[in-house]
């Protein structure tokens, strides 16, 4: 799979992505193991150009290439967003989310929250333990409301070239 990374998402990458890029990346989020061969032929391309295109994405941090599991499949049976508030900086708590192994998505938010986490646990006390032991202990959290995912309905990587 294929995804920008944060930086891009939030709108302060710096990178420019061409047209033959985006094709590129849109070619691996169809199959991350697709040759470079079969991708060079699909967008005009050498196989080395694909190659080089590919690593100057990466290393531009515009996208990585990942194997993505069902969480469920690995003993990962509880997911949740959380919605957090927080007192003063939000950097630090931002910064010791992201450390968090459980924490799969941390995002700064405008509305009724300043942090939104996407958690993934074992199982329900899993989850009460990081909720309540690690992030509610964070300094700066003022408050925390939790949102436990019943069914996955759908999970798409995508959008990277829309």
């Amino acid at each position: 799979m294929a995804s920008r990374s944060a930086d891009s998402r939030n709108g302060s990458g710096s990178s420019s992505v061409d047209a033959v890029s985006l094709a590129i990346i849109e070619q691996l989020q169809e199959d991350g193991r697709r040759p470079y061969a079969a991708i060079g032929k699909a967008v005009g391309l050498s196989e080395a150009a694909v190659r080089q295109r590919v690593q100057k994405l990466l290393d531009q941090g515009v996208m990585q290439i990942v194997a993505v599991t069902d969480p469920l499949t690995v003993g990962l049976r509880r997911q949740a967003m959380v919605g957090i508030n927080v007192e003063g900086d939000l950097d630090p708590v931002a910064e010791a989310l992201s450390a968090m192994a459980e924490c799969e998505y941390v995002v700064m938010t405008a509305g009724s929250f300043d942090l939104m986490v996407e958690i993934v646990c074992e199982d329900d006390d899993h989850l009460l333990e990081t909720i309540n032991k690690h992030i509610r202990a964070l300094p700066g959290v003022r408050s925390t409301e939790s949102f436990v995912y019943l069914k996955l309905k759908k999970q798409t990587y995508m959008w990277g070239t829309r």
